[in-house]
């Protein structure tokens, strides 16, 4: 009687002919699938191009723009029209190049200072050729008188140079006029404004014709007289 001394093969594998038990093969793994082509777009593509090449360009521009400066004349303390432009009224600042505007460049200091403001200068802003004025007072014909007044002898309204006034007589020691007269006045254009700090009254130049400039600067004299302002409107 023999015995059978094979051994049996364990569930789900083989035993090959080394003795090795091997596993059921495994199936093959599926292909992965195919990435779809991408689309080139090319009206895209250069869109994206010509945005990058235009904020180059603005980049430049704005760079450019506040990189190049220059010098100008800008008002550091507030002239009033009629009034005679000092160096200390002056300073010197640096602004971007821009065709609108039209300052007065720093290389003219010298020429600025000594002329007269043509209309009201505030401090800050930028000195132009058409805001100073060459033009010589008292003009031919005509003289300047000085009258120092008191608030009381004036209006409240500032006075600026190019203002018409009238300088008017005022009653004397009785406070009344004589009957049927009127109250002399001379009418006269502002040319200067200035406060006499130590007293506080206010000195107003004014331009007359020169004949009637003897008449006024004596009636100044005694203190007798008012400023009328009269009408801006021209």
């Amino acid at each position: 009687m023999s015995i059978d001394t094979a051994p049996t093969p364990r569930p789900g594998g083989t035993r090959n002919g080394r003795g090795e038990t091997g596993s059921d093969p495994q199936p093959p793994a599926p292909p992965a699938p195919a990435r779809p082509k991408e689309r080139r777009r090319p009206l895209l593509i250069a869109a994206m191009i010509a945005l990058v090449c235009l904020g180059a360009l603005v980049s430049a521009y704005a760079y450019l723009s506040t990189s190049e400066t220059e010098d100008v004349l800008a008002v550091r303390e507030t002239v009033n029209r009629g009034e005679v432009i000092d160096q200390a009224d002056l300073m010197t600042v640096q602004v971007g190049l821009d065709p609108a505007l039209d300052p007065v460049d720093a290389s003219q200091l010298e020429e600025v200072v000594g002329q007269r403001a043509a209309v009201d200068l505030s401090a800050g802003s930028l000195l132009t050729p058409e805001s100073v004025t060459d033009a010589v007072l008292p003009a031919e014909g005509q003289s300047i008188v000085g009258i120092s007044l008191t608030s009381a002898m004036m209006p409240s309204e500032p006075i600026y140079a190019g203002d018409s006034v009238r300088v008017v007589a005022t009653p004397g020691d009785q406070g009344e006029l004589r009957e049927g007269t009127d109250p002399v006045s001379v009418e006269a254009t502002v040319v200067g404004v200035r406060t006499v700090a130590e007293t506080g009254e206010t000195v107003v130049d004014v331009a007359v014709p020169a004949d009637l400039a003897p008449e006024l600067a004596a009636r100044a004299a005694t203190r007798k007289v008012a400023l009328v302002l009269d009408s801006r409107e021209r």
